[in-house]
């Protein structure tokens, strides 16, 4: 059985950690390790030609071992161990940093900068954002901003309370994999679908409980409380992803501002199924609201998922 000071405090300075320091560019990070590892197993699977979505479900399988393997033996070194423990706990959490770039890319919009708000919120999202006017980068940053609260802070702190560092990290690692990979064209249809698929999987209960958070969080600032709860299951099984939609959709009704519509990827256009109410755009004030509940949600989400998961992976 392990001690309550892994199992439970761990956690909490990992949350307090992130909120205070976030995720500074000059320190080393073990996504980049990872990255960096899966261009190399890219680069090789191509050279010698074997299947690709057989090598993209040897890789998932690979480097989740991997990663958990490696953090479990350094979490478990004498004496120091606990070191290493708070430092992989903490680095796998993102929501200090995703709230302080999201505030950054926000200010930029409110000084009028459009120039250098698509060039910051360009390093955030996968889609372009060269030709976006300022409602529309506004929305792009909303719908980053409530997915990645599930995708960069809830999902992985739930499988650190579950299953501590190491288990995060297997996690971590099918998200990276799933950033990287998971993209529907023809390069990464094949060798990123089990990543695709297993990270579907992974966040199945993430995402449905990011989104009962973020109502009860809803409820407690005074928003649309009524109209969320009843339409955000329905807007959330229109998206491709079985998982994005909870947040994103929950936020969209929640703060009253669409999400989806028309959006340009690797130079070609795609209409993505709109959620939230359509037609009501982004502004100042929402966007600040929209990052005070992504925010609390954050904060809620340590306050229940540390002790009732710590607790049974204590007992069990």
């Amino acid at each position: 059985m392990e001690s309550c000071i892994a199992i439970f405090l761990v956690p909490a300075i990992a949350v307090i950690l992130d909120g205070l320091v976030g995720d500074p560019v000059s320190w080393p990070h073990p996504v980049r390790f990872i990255g960096k590892g899966l261009d190399l197993y890219e680069a090789a699977a191509r050279r010698v030609r074997i299947n690709l979505r057989a090598a993209g479900w040897a890789a998932v399988c690979l480097f989740t071992t991997a990663a958990w393997g490696a953090v479990e033996c350094l979490t478990a070194i004498p004496y120091v161990g606990w070191v290493f423990a708070v430092y992989f706990a903490y680095a796998g959490l993102a929501l200090g940093c995703l709230l302080k770039d999201a505030r950054r890319v926000a200010g930029l919009l409110d000084t009028g900068n459009i120039g250098e708000a698509r060039h910051q919120l360009s390093m955030l999202v996968s889609r372009d954002t060269e030709n976006l006017d300022a409602p529309a980068l506004r929305r792009t940053l909303a719908e980053t901003v409530s997915e990645n609260l599930n995708d960069g802070f809830v999902a992985p702190l739930f499988y650190l309370a579950l299953f501590g560092p190491g288990g995060m990290w297997a996690y971590k690692t099918v998200s990276t994999m799933d950033s990287m990979w998971g993209y529907r064209n023809e390069r990464y249809r094949d060798l990123g679908r089990g990543a695709a698929r297993t990270d579907d999987f992974l966040a199945w209960i993430p995402a449905r409980l990011t989104a009962r958070l973020m109502l009860f969080v809803g409820k407690r600032l005074g928003l649309d409380y009524a109209a969320a709860k009843a339409n955000h299951a329905d807007d959330a099984a229109r998206m491709e992803s079985p998982n994005a939609g909870w947040p994103m959709a929950t936020a969209a009704w929640l703060v009253g501002g669409q999400m989806g519509g028309p959006a340009v990827y690797f130079g070609r256009p795609k209409q993505k199924p709109v959620l939230g109410p359509e037609g009501k755009e982004w502004d100042k004030k929402k966007l600040r609201v929209l990052i005070r509940l992504c925010d609390s949600t954050g904060t809620r989400a340590a306050w229940l998922l540390i002790p009732a998961l710590g607790l049974v992976r204590w007992v069990f």
